[in-house]
């Protein structure tokens, strides 16, 4: 069976679907609302199928239109990476990969890897960018990056991961704070100091882990800020705010005036995995990913 369909007739389509309105996806596609309108026309006629129903202003998509917005959603991302791909290689290049991450991999896990890997794959360009879990995962499924370090303990279907460390958990003090690695005993001995944390939406996993630590020491912290940004929990504290538990990867040795110490008597871990959508066909992806499994426990 053959429809003469055309990658504009994609675009066009896709941008309906999108915006549900025929006047603002021609002003966002830069053509006329009458030749957009006619462009799905084609499509429709070519396949054979509707895929709006529209009742004066309002536009819906179909069932086969959602099918098809859908998938031609997904389908026309891989063809995006594949071109991407293909110029790269043009100029010279082997090849790139979309990097997300969460502050605390950026301290060793990242740097030692693409240490290890440009050694021999020295054309590779990458994309670094800090963000929550929750947003890798949108960007996994999405394929806006290839593979992400998280802090979480379950992951959506069509996603593998692989766990690269499992750690425990710091106190972060003021350098002037009146506990001392000496003086050090429990957890308990905070109770009345006011506690910065990361945001519970940074990870309710994670988040669950910390409480868990206050649980068994017998009672509920002050909490006075929530955060997902590392640096910021630092500033805070360096300040006066409050003091924090981190992971142990966290520890900075920058700062003069924070003092950490280290929880590796209690049994809560935390772990960072690497994760990535099953189906990416990013050909550098697979690669990094056989680094990763090498390199870990």
């Amino acid at each position: 069976m053959s429809y003469q369909i055309e990658l504009r007739h994609i675009k066009y389509f896709l941008a309906v679907a999108e915006e549900l309105h025929f006047r603002k996806a021609a002003e966002r596609l830069y053509i006329s609302q009458p030749g957009l309108s006619r462009q799905i026309k084609e499509m429709e006629d070519a396949l054979g199928i509707t895929l709006f129903h529209r009742h004066n202003r309002n536009v819906q998509l179909t069932l086969a239109g959602q099918y098809l917005q859908e998938e031609l959603s997904k389908n026309l991302k891989q063809l995006d990476n594949i071109l991407h791909h293909a110029k790269l290689l043009e100029d010279g290049k082997d090849g790139e990969l979309n990097f997300g991450y969460v502050g605390s991999a950026m301290q060793r896990i990242i740097p030692e890897l693409l240490i290890k890997f440009t050694k021999n794959h020295p054309n590779v360009l990458f994309s670094l960018k800090e963000m929550d879990n929750i947003k890798q995962i949108d960007g996994l499924l999405a394929q806006d990056i290839d593979i992400g370090f998280v802090r979480l303990e379950r992951i959506p279907r069509g996603l593998s991961s692989q766990l690269v460390l499992k750690e425990p958990f710091c106190l972060v003090l003021p350098k002037n704070h009146s506990i001392s690695h000496d003086t050090f005993k429990s957890v308990s001995q905070l109770k009345n100091e006011s506690f910065i944390l990361f945001d519970p939406e940074y990870s309710a996993a994670y988040y669950e882990k910390v409480m868990g630590i206050f649980d068994d020491s017998g009672f509920t912290p002050i909490t006075s800020h929530n955060t997902i940004h590392a640096d910021s929990i630092y500033k805070l504290v360096e300040n006066g705010f409050g003091i924090s538990i981190v992971p142990k990867s966290l520890k900075s040795s920058e700062n003069s005036n924070l003092k950490f110490i280290d929880l590796d008597m209690i049994p809560q871990r935390t772990s960072l995995s690497a994760v990535w959508k099953k189906d990416n066909n990013n050909p550098i992806l697979s690669k990094v990913i056989n680094l990763i499994h090498s390199n870990c426990p």
